[in-house]
């Protein structure tokens, strides 16, 4: 795999919609030395990509088949419907699927709803992709159901989306062959779920404590000198003052007393 020892680097293959900024900038903070390669790609050539080893792991939609592959579910997007800015559905905030009765519905070959039959009417041909789809609602031939990130994705001018509240939902979820599961897919999976680099789990952290040990124990020698050294000079400076006190309590103390009362008591009269 990707992770040798002479010079380790990691490829995530990632799905049109998917943002993996957030997880790239965390990687690139904590392995600086393991570069991180983005390798998009379209739905039908995700799981290509996982097996034959051209990605460690991916950013996909669900669903996988979990007989070869390992997945981590991360979110669930929201699906809306792509129309033009005057169609008559942009007069509400949400849309329902009996609200597309009446409207073509475009079905691209790429869709990833996994509808058992599209609402509305069937157009006369399925478009190849979801782009060739957007293009065809700026055209006013239907209108199209996808996950919002491919509606920003797609965004034109002309169209508009609002949110189809009972339409299925794409999950997407982090993937890789489960017989692949190497020490840089596990770091990739701490930084998706969050765990912090002083996590135990993981490489990066156990080389965090470690680093920070070995800065810990220079200083822990030197305040050992330290310490012992003004307990030291405590000890003999409170044995001077120990013995100071003690000194005064017992011979001192008596002649100072009674020079005090001498000092301090009226004159004897003479007789």
């Amino acid at each position: 795999m990707t992770d040798s020892a002479d010079s380790p680097s990691f490829r995530l293959a990632y799905v049109p919609g998917v943002t993996p900024a957030k997880w790239v900038r965390t990687w690139e903070e904590r392995f600086p030395g393991v570069p991180l390669t983005l390798v998009q790609v379209t739905p039908a050539e995700a799981f290509d990509t996982l097996r034959d080893g051209s990605a460690d792991a991916g950013l996909v939609r669900l669903p996988v088949d979990r007989t070869v592959f390992s997945a981590i579910p991360l979110y669930t997007e929201t699906t809306v419907v792509v129309v033009p800015k005057d169609h008559l559905l942009t007069a509400a905030d949400e849309v329902t699927l009996d609200d597309l009765a009446d409207e073509v519905v475009l079905h691209p070959l790429d869709d990833v709803l996994g509808w058992d039959r599209p609402p509305g009417e069937a157009a006369f041909e399925r478009p190849a992709t979801t782009a060739d789809a957007v293009e065809l609602v700026a055209a006013n031939i239907g209108v199209l159901a996808v996950p919002q990130s491919l509606a920003r994705l797609h965004h034109r001018r002309d169209l508009t989306y609002r949110t189809l509240v009972d339409a299925p939902r794409s999950d997407v979820a982090l993937s890789w062959p489960e017989d692949a599961t190497t020490e840089l897919v596990e770091d990739f999976i701490g930084i998706v779920r969050g765990r912090t680099v002083n996590s135990t789990r993981g490489r990066a952290p156990q080389q965090t404590q470690s680093k920070a040990a070995d800065k810990r124990e220079p200083r822990k020698r030197a305040a050992g000198r330290t310490t012992g050294g003004g307990n030291t000079a405590k000890g003999r400076t409170g044995g001077a003052r120990s013995g100071g006190a003690k000194g005064t309590g017992a011979k001192g103390g008596g002649s100072r007393s009674g020079g005090v009362k001498r000092g301090t008591g009226k004159p004897r009269r003479r007789s």
